[in-house]
């Protein structure tokens, strides 16, 4: 199968060929400009942003294929669940809808959050855990959960949330922080680069019970950092591990509940260095390369192919 993918989430236009014969993943993304001092975007402007940069991805995308398309998959929706919706990925479902029904090609949908886990899985080269359970973390800027994933015949696979964030997500809390320090939004890669530079190593206090999670305190506690004159770099770098002990406690509570079943870790926040090292050596977990962990097409053209082998 040779799919095309599309992703139009809140703050990257991605499109993606993949084929499956060959294993070729080829991507194309752009991040939606926010501009300075901000920290994130209206939905009508994402809307705007993702109309406009998205020909000039797909015409990029196609200078460098020129093979054939056998099928689309597009992410329609943040999450599996009732009531999921962000105006942004309209963009890419009427995109997707355009081409398949010019080219005469099915068009499969998918969540965001499904084509997250299904690109850290491909990244890692542990596909085959479709097949089996398996608890995957989705931590990024929209969105922070634990999820226990279950093979689903009908979409390949299923996610049940069974631990989550009550307030900030983790990318969120990188953002509010880096605005703080005068970084530009997203704050995540100019954060990492700061909090490597410290020599600093920072257990602090963090809030999860039974695999809820709260990272509005972490906001608090950089702001009173900085207002008694911490450096930048030890702020930074007490809130990559303030971060990372939360996830660290929330997967020891999923282990507790569920057993050793094998970890995989997802989404923006996940492609932080920082984080991945420790989390791998404490729980032997699975990460996604950083360009298969930020927002990407991969996942659903890979979810697609799965679909069409399907259907032959």
């Amino acid at each position: 199968m040779r799919t095309l993918g599309i992703d139009t989430s809140n703050y990257t236009t991605s499109v993606c060929v993949y084929d499956s014969e060959n294993g070729i993943m080829l991507q194309k993304k752009l991040l939606l400009p926010v501009k300075e001092g901000e920290k994130g975007l209206r939905q009508s402007d994402a809307v705007f942003h993702h109309t406009s940069r998205l020909y000039p991805l797909v015409r990029e995308l196609f200078e460098e294929y020129s093979g054939e398309i056998d099928a689309i998959g597009v992410s329609e929706k943040p999450r599996d669940a009732e009531g999921s919706y962000m105006p942004c990925f309209l963009v890419g479902v009427n995109a997707a809808n355009c081409i398949g029904a010019a080219m005469r090609k099915s068009v499969y949908g998918f969540s965001h959050q499904s084509g997250h886990i299904a690109a850290a899985l491909y990244s890692c080269g542990k596909t085959d855990l479709m097949k089996e359970k398996f608890i995957a973390f989705h931590v990024s800027g929209g969105t922070t959960e634990m999820l226990l994933v279950t093979p689903d015949n009908e979409r390949t696979f299923s996610v049940e949330i069974i631990g989550e964030t009550l307030d900030l997500n983790c990318g969120q809390a990188v953002d509010r922080c880096g605005v703080m320090m005068g970084l530009r939004f997203p704050c995540g890669k100019e954060l990492e680069k700061l909090a490597l530079q410290s020599t600093e190593k920072y257990n602090p206090k963090v809030s999860v019970k039974k695999g809820k999670c709260s990272l509005s305190g972490l906001e608090n506690q950089c702001r009173k950092m900085l207002d008694n004159g911490e450096c930048n770099e030890n702020v930074a770098r007490y809130c990559l591990d303030f971060i990372c002990k939360t996830l660290e406690k929330m997967a020891e509570f999923a282990i507790s509940e569920y057993g050793r079943l094998p970890l995989v870790f997802a989404g923006g926040v996940m492609s932080n260095s920082i984080i991945r090292e420790k989390i791998q050596g404490g729980f032997g977990a699975s990460f996604a390369e950083p360009d298969f962990s930020c927002d990407n097409a991969a996942g659903v053209a890979l979810l697609a192919a799965l679909k069409g082998a399907e259907s032959e």
